[in-house]
């Protein structure tokens, strides 16, 4: 029997689902009850080619991990994938039932590579990472603010950021106790903070944002977070080469661990200045410094070997 493929268009209340080459249409509401509903339409995953969805900020995840749970390969891919496709097949028009259409499409055409999910207790770790992060912006915005207010409007402000450090500490408190009590994600902080720049912040945040860390090789982990550089030659033309796509959460912490390894760390610090001195930008120098640690964490939890081994193990 023929594979059939699935395409889901997700929005906040909705799942509107095509189903080739069969043609079906389904509107369903966006909980477990319409993804439960659906997988009872769904002939067994094995007669399942691909389930695609898009990225939508969050909303696709209870649709990606219950038919994830029941079976059924499921990707989740970037909507500039999609939208490139569409234009590529001449598929202009755009509704909610159009893109599930274009998605199980693109499933068969493509044939995206399936990835392991992410299980239910990383993702809220990641969550937790992720409510960190929107405090500590929170909290620089608050601080910008008092340069020029006073009065009773300084002190409401002061008041907000007093709140905000007591949640940040929270956080920070919540977020320790999962980790301790998850044997592989204190084994992982432990090798990753032994590198030089690395503190437990980008530790929890690559650990939870990128669980495929160890997993994958070094070209497939840079691919994944955005960090390999992309040819943009034509003809006689030769372009710069630059980072696309990935996952921008992983991109900024690994930024900020990269610059201060290029002060702190003996091997980041030597390999960037190398590059500046054969006359590279500072942005590109940083930007290969991010692919390089990345590499180097990638093979240090992959080999369970803390930074003093590491630095010669980085296949």
């Amino acid at each position: 029997m023929s594979q059939i493929w699935v395409g889901i268009d997700v929005c906040k209340d909705w799942l509107d689902v095509h189903i080739r080459p069969q043609g079906v249409i389904l509107r369903l509401r966006n909980n477990e009850v319409g993804v439960k509903y659906l997988i009872k339409q769904l002939p067994v995953p094995t007669e399942v080619g691909r389930i695609i969805l898009e990225a939508t900020g969050g909303m696709e995840l209870t649709a990606a991990l219950t038919l994830h749970q029941a079976g059924f390969p499921v990707v989740v891919i970037n909507p500039r994938q999609s939208r490139n496709f569409a234009k590529a097949t001449n598929q202009l028009a755009k509704t909610d039932k159009v893109d599930a259409k274009i998605l199980a499409f693109f499933g068969e055409a493509i044939l995206p590579e399936l990835r392991t999910m992410a299980a239910e207790e990383t993702r809220q770790l990641n969550d937790l990472v992720t409510r960190r992060r929107q405090i500590v912006e929170m909290l620089t915005a608050e601080r910008n603010r008092l340069s020029a207010i006073r009065g009773k409007a300084r002190e409401d402000i002061e008041a907000n950021i007093e709140w905000l450090n007591q949640r940040l500490r929270g956080l920070d408190e919540q977020i320790a106790q999962q980790v301790k009590e998850c044997l592989l994600w204190s084994e992982q902080q432990q090798i990753l903070t032994t590198v030089p720049g690395v503190g437990k912040v980008v530790a929890t945040t690559l650990i939870s944002a990128l669980p495929e860390l160890g997993s994958l090789s070094s070209k497939q982990i840079s691919s994944l977070v955005g960090l390999a550089p992309m040819n943009c030659d034509s003809g006689k033309m030769r372009g710069k080469r630059r980072i696309t796509g990935g996952r921008a959460q992983v991109r900024s912490v690994l930024y900020m661990a990269a610059l201060v390894a290029t002060r702190h760390n003996p091997v980041i610090r030597n390999f960037y200045n190398s590059l500046i001195e054969r006359g590279k930008l500072k942005k590109v120098a940083l930007t290969a410094c991010m692919h390089k640690l990345l590499i180097i964490l990638n093979a240090m939890v992959k080999h369970k070997t803390p930074w003093r081994i590491a630095e010669t193990t980085t296949a």
